[in-house]
């Protein structure tokens, strides 16, 4: 027989065991092969109402498929959260790669606000890449979500490829299958063939896509990278800090011995200098709290899960706890706390961001 793949997540279609991947009743079986919209019950549940099972692969299996790039001679298509860069590197991806070319693009540019340079952020971006090895063709900036830019990137990708198969790799929840399908809804007019959510590891198994020439275009399963703020979270938690739309920001002037709590999340402690404001970016719904630095544990302790959310009350006794890192400022500097967003110090300080155990915290040039 055939074997036939859900064109949501790529697993390979069964109708035999509803614990394991890929299970579709036999009658929706019949349904899908005729009208060609071949869905597992998973994608289907996913797709309707937004309901999402537990996926049966291991980082190990992810990292199983991921090699499958290294063999093939293609361009690899890295996409990451222009958000979360440090969150949404590969861990050795020049090494699965095997001296492929690569071209990085940066998603999610229209959570930025509008005064950021889009020069400059792909400069940074750059820069971020040499720093982890990477050596990209070129950077291309998008918004998979709004559309943004999708021409340009096909264009590149069509300039770079030279008739060879493209793989599009990235860690989960960097926005990698919607961005797949606003290039094939740009190319053919189909609208969301890939299954897509907020939640990690939605793609299960690699899609391949037909191109004209009689190469392909693979879309990978997100790689499981566990500093990613997304994986402490619950769905309901993270739509409270994964920014849909333009990030407004917001000055706060402190003195020193002053603390800002971001949800309970994190924290950002003034510990020394000049009383300044200081200016925090990120989603426009997560709650922030001023607070005295003095009793600030106290303070986290008591009201976590209640005035400090996310996360919420059921999730409070499962999160992880928060991590001190010290800094001391000289200049202009972004505290980027990984997958939620960032504070930006304008003058000489000392300061300690806390973030939760395993979910980096670094600092930066100031973007902006």
């Amino acid at each position: 027989m055939e074997e036939l793949r859900c064109i949501g997540c790529g697993a390979k279609i069964q109708t035999t065991d509803p614990a394991q991947m890929g299970y579709t009743p036999q009658s929706a079986l019949e349904k899908g092969m005729e009208s060609g919209q071949l869905y597992c019950q998973r994608c289907f549940r996913l797709r309707h109402y937004n309901d999402i099972a537990d996926i049966q692969l291991t980082d190990d299996d992810f990292l199983k498929l991921l090699h499958s790039v290294g063999g093939s001679d293609a361009l690899v298509v890295n996409v990451v959260d222009i958000f979360d860069f440090n969150g949404s590197i590969i861990p050795g991806l020049s090494r699965f790669v095997s001296g492929n070319d690569i071209l990085l693009v940066g998603n999610k540019k229209d959570i930025l606000p509008k005064s950021v340079k889009t020069g400059k952020v792909r400069q940074w971006l750059t820069e971020r890449a040499y720093e982890v090895g990477l050596r990209p063709l070129d950077v291309v900036l998008t918004s998979a979500q709004n559309k943004e830019a999708i021409r340009d990137l096909i264009q590149k990708i069509e300039d770079y490829r030279k008739g060879r198969d493209v793989y599009i790799v990235g860690v989960t929840n960097v926005g990698k299958s919607t961005l797949i399908n606003a290039i094939i809804e740009e190319l053919t007019g189909d609208k969301e063939i890939i299954t897509t959510s907020r939640f990690p590891g939605t793609t299960l198994d690699k899609i391949e896509i037909p191109l004209e020439d009689g190469s392909f275009m693979f879309d990978t399963p997100g790689i499981i990278h566990r500093h990613q703020m997304a994986h402490y979270l619950s769905a309901k938690d993270l739509k409270l800090i994964s920014p849909k739309k333009e990030i407004k920001p917001k000055t706060y002037q402190l003195n020193p011995q002053q603390t800002l709590f971001l949800g309970g999340l994190g924290r950002f402690d003034f510990l020394s200098g000049e009383k300044q404001g200081f200016t925090a970016y990120f989603e426009n719904n997560l709650l922030l709290h001023r607070t005295k630095l003095e009793g600030a544990e106290a303070f986290y302790q008591k009201h976590l899960g209640q005035l400090l959310v996310p996360p919420g009350p059921k999730d409070r006794t499962n999160f992880p706890k928060l991590v001190r890192h010290e800094f001391t400022i000289r200049e202009k500097t972004d505290i980027v706390f990984s997958g939620l967003g960032w504070i930006r110090v304008n003058e000489k300080a000392k300061v300690a961001a806390w973030a939760p155990e395993g979910v980096a915290v670094l600092t930066r040039k100031a973007i902006i």
